[in-house]
């Protein structure tokens, strides 16, 4: 497990340059991550360039470059799930039971805040260029991607430690709107109205000006119409289900993506790619990272919990997702040619949230089925009979949360929050540690509180 050695308010403070001699996104060999160096359009995509590698939240590992999201964007939220636990035994994660003096209520705080302050340099110096330093569809598009960055890391942030599911909740998200200075430190947490207002405004400049042209390595306007429906899920009132019809219905329809025929193919061998990946992370040449996350000196360094493995009994994928050595049921599913990738947004999720937003919105039962039989026929299932059998709308819901799991357990925090979306009080049976929707967040750090006393108060059920 990774180790932060700084926390955000210094990390924002050092304003320092971050630069690697591999290329990533195939972009310049430098870039420059905060500070006011942006002074053309070269220099510009330099300063995205480093936009970029703080969303891979790349870093020195033991010495060697490398991309670092395996923690915090695939085992941190499947812990909270219970569906992995470290070899070694139980953690406060898989308790529902972190304290705001944990390491981890600082992981996803950290990378988000670093994302936002990469994304506001960005943003604030690309608008500020005159008109004879930049093309001004590069500049809009330069902006978009920037845009989607900062909605982003703010939406992680609302996620994990702000009261999504209340818009009427004062527990909301600590806005950065502009780079951080020894001037602007202190901030107040918005509300949730306001958090969800701020984010989706981002959203929508995303879906305007990102690029089109299909990428799995770089943000662009589907991807940011993916974003949005994936937030207008989680909030979950009745008007944005209809809302995240329209919009997976016009990427289904209209975007260059397209599933891929057999779903294994993404991880194992094709990796970025696949024309499913609307959006990854690059890895460095030499990393060995995310191998050693999930298979450390040859040992699964998490094994599968009954949760997780009693949803995938039987399913197809069970082959190439998990692996047995010396007794340890591990994660599997990364491992392969491409194991380094990592996979932020996919199409299937698209398919996915169709498929709950219709319904939850009392839609066509069998359109519901026809979405999961598409995906679920790229995982190699051939027999539908039980899902055909299935009429109540309770249980046809369960099992598109199975299929969710199946897909995407251990993919951007996905699987946790398809648990969270549940009624209460299936919640509660599958995850008996989960007593009260106070634990659907982590608490806000504590030195966050020390450096930055006017943020508030901490989460509910959280004690300083």
């Amino acid at each position: 497990m990774k180790k932060l050695s700084i926390y955000i308010t210094i990390s924002f403070l050092a304003l320092n340059f971050f630069s690697c001699k591999k290329s990533l996104n195939e972009l310049p060999p430098q870039s420059k991550v905060e500070g006011n160096v942006i002074i053309d359009q070269k220099s510009a995509e330099v300063a995205l360039n480093g936009v970029y590698y703080r969303f891979a939240e790349a870093g020195d590992d033991r010495g060697v470059q490398s991309t670092q999201t395996s923690y915090t964007h695939e085992k941190l939220p499947s812990s909270l799930a219970g569906f992995i636990e470290n070899r070694t035994g139980a953690s406060a994660l898989n308790m529902n039971a972190v304290t705001p003096t944990a390491y981890d209520a600082t992981y996803i705080w950290e990378s988000a805040y670093l994302l936002i302050n990469a994304a506001n340099s960005v943003i604030k110096d690309v608008q500020l260029l005159p008109s004879n330093k930049i093309q001004e569809q590069r500049r809009n598009e330069i902006l978009g991607e920037a845009y989607f960055m900062r909605a982003y890391g703010h939406y992680q942030l609302m996620a994990y430690y702000a009261q999504y599911f209340d818009v009427n909740s004062p527990y909301g998200v600590m806005i950065r709107d502009e780079p951080v200075t020894t001037s602007n430190i202190p901030a107040t947490r918005k509300s949730v109205q306001e958090s969800y207002d701020f984010i989706l405004a981002d959203v929508d400049k995303a879906i305007q000006d990102a690029p089109s042209a299909q990428s799995a390595k770089r943000v662009t306007s589907w991807t940011a119409k993916a974003l949005k429906a994936r937030i207008l899920l989680n909030r979950g009132l009745e008007s944005d289900f209809t809302e995240v019809v329209t919009l997976t219905k016009d990427i289904i329809a209209n975007s260059p993506y397209l599933l891929e025929d057999h779903q294994e193919d993404i991880f194992k061998t094709k990796g970025l790619s696949s024309s499913e990946v609307m959006l990854g992370t690059v890895p460095f040449a030499a990393q060995v990272n995310k191998r050693d996350s999930y298979l450390y000196r040859d040992l699964p360094a998490d094994i599968v919990k009954e949760p997780l493995s009693e949803i995938m009994n039987g399913d197809p994928r069970v082959a190439w997702c998990f692996h047995t050595v010396s007794d340890y049921l591990g994660i599997s599913k990364f491992l392969g040619e491409q194991v380094e990738v990592g996979y932020m947004f996919r199409l299937t999720e698209v398919y996915l949230q169709e498929a709950e937003a219709l319904l939850r919105s009392n839609g066509d039962i069998d359109e519901v089925k026809g979405l999961m039989k598409t995906v679920m026929g790229k995982a190699g299932i051939t027999d539908f009979s039980s899902l055909d059998a299935i009429t109540d709308r309770d249980e046809l819901r369960m099992e598109l949360y199975a299929e969710t799991v199946r897909n995407l357990f251990c993919e951007d925090g996905q699987d946790w929050q398809a648990l969270l979306r549940l009624p209460m009080a299936k919640i509660q049976e599958l995850r008996p540690t989960i007593v009260s929707n106070t634990q659907f967040i982590l608490p806000i750090p504590l030195v966050e509180f020390q450096r930055n006393p006017m943020i508030g108060d901490q989460n509910p059920g959280y004690i300083n």
